[in-house]
């Protein structure tokens, strides 16, 4: 007989109990009534070369950076491809790399990059501006098929990924002057480069212009060093947003990934693949990066395990230097929290309760602020899931959003609610509140309608449906409040909050060429879940209200009720120096080094 779900749970949770604790006998803790006195969890001397060994998941499926989504690929990605920028892992800020300093026009719209001279792919020819256009043009090519493709849609002409448009020319149909012509409307943007700045002097360019494209995007190349980009709507963060790996150009036509995990790939980044095998991804230092000289590291192996109890013990045993995206059990995170090597970070992801503002009195901005300040966060954080969240008081977790914050409070709440027409809660219609299958889910919405009904004297029916209907009944509009979780793709505040607000995917009717056609079907009757899966859908363009673009006003409206933000975790060696894990899991290889001389701490005897 097989056990149920709840018995496999419970089963692994023991496993993890007693495999932990059994860890913490051997290293010392022999008297339940003595505290762990070893600071790591594993202090095993550092390997003797410069190499880092690394488990961020299981085996990559591509190194393709328009197919990387999540780790491992990202990973990977952003140490073989260089982009026009990187993340700063501490402040979040873009970094230059291929583009030396950028610059916008006053109304953020369009941003010019100016290249360094001296990057390289791996094998030897140099890149330019119009490998960018290039690999962007890609993208519209493979439409669907890019996991990341929306972080395109504010540039322009490629708002409808998917369709087919010709090679587009480095020029257009504009005449584009010199960026030294017209610095009057350009405001900079990033430190100054040391290469000879550009003169007056006629700008040449790589290829001629195609006489009558069906459709260009918004990057062109002015020059082999000069790459513009023209936004549909401003956006101050571009430069940020840029440091996304699916932005980062490939060699080519990028035929070269149809093989597979291919060694033999041209790269471009600080470390070139070295070896796919089955033990995972070997990668070395680059010879001819442009910045070879401050890269630490010789070679970096990305170790493939397939569960977290695995990699700890791997880690445990020396075998790896460092852990990412494994999924840690709510009791192995409280046994490894005091740990000086285990680290929790807030992650760029945000799990929300969206309001249909078509349905009063949700339509009430009053209404919606007592709702959300009315709910106690940190008795579902720290509660119901159990320290492995952190309250959200915003809706991002970077920039603007560690300023501009709600403030919980009980009593304007209420004096809100009065002031909408509802004293006391009275006459307040029952919230339908729609919630995924989901454990957790159920558990923390249950407690916000007690909140609810104990602080405003409102009722609320917690609607559960499974996951695969929670986009479908937001696109026909079923719901008071609804569910949903956001992954923040970058730390540019316009992107992040398209990405919150999104309207729902439209669902493509899905036809039967046999049937008979029918009436118009009966809308559903109020608070009924349709009960079919999602069909296929579409993407579509976010065209927001202007107020739900930047984060302040985003806050000011309250569309949707921010509840909590997930939190990541690792474990990371001591002799392990700058592996900084951030709020959009990112770390830089390039600034990771080995202390060989690191030795193990000596363990205090306790008498």
């Amino acid at each position: 007989m097989k056990p149920t779900r709840f018995q496999f749970g419970a089963i692994r949770g023991i496993f993890w109990c007693v495999y932990l604790l059994t860890v913490f006998f051997i290293a010392g803790c022999s008297e339940f009534e003595k505290p762990i006195t070893e600071p790591f969890y594993s202090q095993t001397a550092p390997p003797q070369r410069r190499e880092f060994r690394w488990s961020n998941g299981k085996m990559p499926k591509s190194f393709d950076p328009a197919l990387a989504s999540a780790a491992p690929e990202t990973d990977i990605v952003r140490a073989i491809f260089d982009g026009l920028t990187e993340t700063d892992p501490k402040t979040l800020k873009p970094l230059p790399v291929l583009a030396v300093k950028w610059e916008s026009t006053d109304d953020f719209k369009t941003w010019i990059f100016h290249l360094r001279k001296d990057a390289k792919w791996s094998n030897g020819e140099r890149i330019t501006a119009r490998d960018f256009v290039r690999s962007w043009e890609r993208i519209v090519k493979l439409g669907k098929t890019v996991p990341q493709r929306g972080l395109f849609e504010n540039i322009v002409g490629m708002d409808r990924l998917g369709e087919t448009i010709s090679p587009s020319a480095e020029l257009g149909n504009e005449a584009v002057k010199p960026v030294a012509e017209t610095p009057s409307g350009f405001v900079k943007k990033s430190t100054p480069t040391t290469e000879p700045e550009r003169t007056n002097a006629a700008v040449s360019v790589e290829a001629t212009p195609s006489p009558t494209p069906k459709r260009e995007i918004g990057a062109v190349a002015i020059d082999p060093q000069t790459l513009k980009v023209t936004l549909i709507r401003p956006d101050k963060d571009f430069p940020t947003l840029v440091a996304h790996t699916v932005f980062r150009p490939v060699f080519k036509d990028g035929t070269e990934f149809e093989a597979g995990l291919n060694a033999g790939i041209v790269t471009s980044g600080a470390f070139r693949i070295s070896s796919v095998g089955q033990d995972g991804v070997t990668l070395d230092r680059a010879e001819n990066h442009w910045d070879r000289a401050s890269v630490q590291l010789e070679r970096v192996k990305f170790v493939p395990i397939e569960t977290a109890e695995t990699a700890l013990e791997a880690y445990r045993l020396g075998e790896i230097d460092a852990v990412t995206n494994a999924h840690f059990e709510p009791l192995a995170l409280k046994l490894l929290k005091p740990f000086e090597d285990f680290r929790q970070t807030t992650h760029g992801a945000l799990n929300l309760y969206e309001f249909n503002l078509k349905k009063p009195p949700f339509d009430d901005r009053r209404v919606r602020e007592a709702l959300s300040i009315a709910i106690e966060r940190e008795r579902l954080t720290d509660g119901e899931m159990e320290g492995s969240t952190r309250p959200a008081m915003s809706f991002l977790p970077f920039g603007s959003g560690e300023t501009e914050k709600l403030v919980e409070d009980s009593a304007k709440a209420k004096k809100l609610l009065e002031e909408a027409g509802f004293p006391n809660g009275a006459n307040f219609p029952t919230i339908r509140l729609v919630v995924n299958r989901n454990d957790v889910q159920q558990r923390v919405a249950r407690l916000v309608a007690k909140m609810w009904e104990q602080e405003l004297n409102v009722k609320a029916q917690v609607i559960v449906v499974e996951s695969a209907q929670v986009e479908t009944i937001r696109s026909i509009g079923e719901f008071d409040l609804i569910r949903r979780g956001v992954v923040l793709p970058a730390a540019d505040e316009m992107t992040s909050l398209l990405a919150i607000f999104a309207p729902p995917l439209k669902p493509e009717p899905v036809i039967d060429p046999n049937a008979t056609p029918t009436a118009t079907p009966t809308p559903p009757v109020a608070g009924a879940v349709p009960p079919t899966e999602i069909p296929a859908t579409t993407p579509v363009v976010p065209d927001l209200p202007a107020y739900l673009l930047t984060h302040k006003t985003a806050l000011a409206e309250l569309p949707a009720i921010p509840l909590y933000f997930p939190t990541s975790y690792s474990l990371v060696k001591p002799y392990v120096l700058g592996f900084e894990i951030n709020v959009l899991d990112s770390p830089s290889l390039k600034d990771v080094r080995i202390d060989t001389g690191w030795q193990p701490k000596k363990t205090k005897k306790e008498s």
